[in-house]
Order: C-alpha cells, then structure tokens, then sequence
C-alpha cells in the first residue's frame, strides 16, 4: 500500500510542480501587480514609502489600488477591442471547423496505408519557423503579388475598386486560420477514425439519404472532436499578437496586441496585469459555457 502511494506521488508530483511553478504563481503575480502602480520609467512603484520618507521621484504614487479596474472599465474603446478579439477568433474557428471537416473526414476514410502520409502533410507546416510562414503571406497578399493582381483585375471587371489585401482584416483573417487549422483537422481525424461504419449502414438501411446519414450518426458522435478542435483554435487566437502585428494595419489591434504594448511599449504593468486578468477570466467564461453546453447536450442524447 505504502509502495503504491510513493507511486502515485512519483508520477503526480512533476506536473504538478510544472503547474505551481508555471501557472499558479504566475497568475498570483500577475494579480497582485494589477493592483499596483506603475513605476515612473515602468515596472512597479514601491509597496510602502520608500526610506527616505518619499515616493517615488515625480510619481508620489505607492502602495495598492484599484486605478487600473477603474481605467478599464471607464473607457468603452477596450470592450470594443475585447468584442473585436472575440469575433476575429470566432470567424477563425468557423472558417476552421468548416475547412477541417471535409479534409479530417478524407483521412478518417482514406486506406490506412495512405493515413500517415495524409497527418504528415497536414503537420508539415510545423517543421518552418513560424514567423517564416507569416512572412510568406505578406509576399503572397502583398499588393505587387500575383494574387492581389489577380484579383483586382477580377474586381475591376465587376466595376469594383481596386482592394489592399495587405494590412487589413482579412490578411489578419488569412493568417489565423492558416496557422491554427492544423489544430481543428487533428481532434476532428481522430474522433472520426473511431466511428463505427455499421452504423452508416444501418442508418441507410433504414432509408437515410447521405445527408440525414452525415446529420443524424456522424455530426453528433463528431461533437466532442468539434469541441476539441475549437477549443484549440478559438483560445490561441483571442490572445494572438504576432499575426496582427505582421500582416494587419493599424484599426486590427486585438487584445493580444494591446496588453504586449503594455508591457513592452508603455511599460504599464499593472494595466497590463488587468488587461491580461480580463481576457484570463474572458476565456474561462467561454470554456465554462462550452463545457455547458456540451455536457447538456450530451444528456438530451442519452
């Protein structure tokens, strides 16, 4: 009994350790820093008075506060950047689920020989560097690029303006889902190579047609890999930064980018601390309801 417990303690106490050291104490630093000052020339101003019975030189600012909860929540313009960050994410998990679906639904049926090859390529872009691949799309949306010739001259056939495909939502769009769909295709391969084809059979014996088949058997028994991949794909992509940075122009700031400036341009701490609690308790909220729904609608099936 004894010897089984020093195992248990073995094997849990690693990650453990990794999750205190990594992700608790992080976390409490990060809350109790937003409820401080911020230094003169960034970092924090000083708990208490300093020694020589001053504050800080020019700041006479210390101690705890709520300033930067209430900076928050007195200006409209972050809710409006909150809400962008959510819609870009959503779009980027829509787009991603509905090109996903037909390309996890191809492997999961493919001849097994051919499975290995088919999740190689998928994972492929993985083996260059991540900034490399973002760098690429500037050259291939770039407004002297082939593509963007392509399609202003489409455009100037409709009687259209001409567009700038660089620098602007849809690059950012572009760029998200090119990054982040190999996080959908993955959990949807997965739970699809698990399903039984007895049950399409029974289903077309019993007169489904091949949408009521792919509806009333595939959809739902692919629910928990949908909820896998979206979850894979919507978190990442709230707090993105890089992306909008590289290939967005200056109305794309997301949240990610501005609690980065924060840190690394103003050198606000505690309101980045704030910025980075909201969109911390923004995201659990989200995973909360998702787990919600899922577990209801797990019920209402059983």
């Amino acid at each position: 009994m004894n010897r089984l417990r020093l195992t248990r303690w073995l094997v849990s106490l690693p990650p453990t350790l990794f999750l205190l050291l990594f992700f608790v104490v992080p976390s409490l630093l990060m809350i109790v820093t937003s409820f401080r000052y911020p230094g003169e020339f960034g970092g924090l101003a000083p708990l208490s008075v300093p020694a020589t019975g001053l504050a800080e030189e020019g700041s006479g600012l210390y101690g705890l506060t709520l300033e930067t909860y209430r900076f928050f929540f007195s200006d409209i313009l972050y809710a409006e950047i909150f809400l962008k960050s959510f819609a870009v994410a959503t779009a980027t998990t829509l787009i991603c689920l509905v090109m996903a679906y037909p390309v996890a639904m191809l492997i999961a049926r493919s001849a097994k020989k051919y499975r290995n090859l088919m999740v190689l390529l998928v994972v492929l872009p993985f083996a260059s560097n991540f900034l490399i691949r973002i760098y690429a799309w500037m050259i291939i949306l770039g407004p002297e690029s082939t593509f963007s010739h392509l399609i202003n001259s489409v455009l100037d056939v409709l009687g259209l303006e001409p567009v700038m495909l660089l620098f602007s939502p849809f690059a950012v769009l572009v760029g998200t889902v090119y990054v982040h769909l190999p996080f959908m295709i993955l959990p949807l391969y997965t739970n699809l190579e698990k399903h039984d084809p007895v049950l399409l059979d029974a289903a077309q014996d019993l007169g489904a047609n091949r949408w009521q088949r792919f509806w009333r058997v595939t959809w739902p028994q692919s629910l928990p890999g949908v909820f896998s991949g979206s979850a894979l794909v919507f978190i990442p992509v709230l707090g993105m930064f890089a992306i909008p940075d590289i290939l967005g122009g200056t109305g794309d700031i997301l949240i990610g980018n501005l609690i980065k400036d924060q840190f690394l341009g103003t050198r606000d701490w505690p309101f980045g601390s704030t910025l980075s609690i909201m969109l911390t308790l923004a995201v659990l909220s989200v995973a909360g309801l998702a787990t919600w729904f899922a577990r209801s609608r797990t019920a209402s099936s059983n």
